[in-house]
């Protein structure tokens, strides 16, 4: 249990069975009437994001999430493979559970696991991740004074738009988390 003072960003709350974690929070004390504490939830499952308004002093009932490092492995079907890199036990998880980032992901990438009572329940990759362009077509001598972007294959088969100027086989920093181009790696 915790108190609406001990909320910080990134705790787990369990309200009506399901697993929120706090985004955002703000103690509010209004001249007039009680305090409050103004909050910004995510599920952690279904990712939808919901505000909720706790009056001062409340007690909620939090979760244990556990968050290891771990290695992805590989893409076994419709399941993705990691191994704790301290017992070398391995996990698969969900195509659903790993999301969106699994598309950055390369083999023997480190990544964050979350577990609750050991079922997975999110996978965090880091924020950037460098990754080589498989394949983009050339820019066009004209188009580079527009500042525009063109589409590009990553190795990992996710497609971004990169500037005019990125040619095949160049590596490229990536944001993991909506997949915007943040830069080139000079190797």
């Amino acid at each position: 249990m915790a108190s609406t003072s001990d909320f910080k960003n990134g705790l787990v709350l369990k309200i009506d069975a399901q697993l929120w974690t706090i985004t955002e929070f703000q103690h509010v004390k209004p001249g007039k009437g009680p305090a409050f504490v103004r909050t910004k939830l995510k599920n952690v499952l279904s990712g939808k994001v919901v505000d909720k308004t706790f009056n001062a002093g409340v007690k909620v009932e939090t979760a244990t999430v556990d968050r290891r490092g771990m290695t992805y492995l590989y893409h076994d079907g419709a399941d993705y493979i990691f191994m704790d890199g301290d017992t070398y036990d391995q996990i698969s998880i969900s195509e659903a559970t790993v999301g969106g980032g699994a598309r950055f992901m390369l083999e023997n990438m480190a990544v964050q696991v979350a577990t609750h009572e050991d079922v997975p329940l999110f996978v965090e990759l880091p924020v950037t991740v460098e990754l080589v362009v498989k394949h983009t077509d050339p820019g066009l001598q004209g188009d580079r004074s527009t500042g525009g972007t063109k589409p590009a294959t990553l190795e990992t088969g996710a497609e971004i738009n990169v500037p005019l100027f990125i040619n095949t086989g160049d590596k490229l920093k990536v944001d993991s988390r909506d997949g915007n181009y943040l830069g080139r790696v000079n190797s």
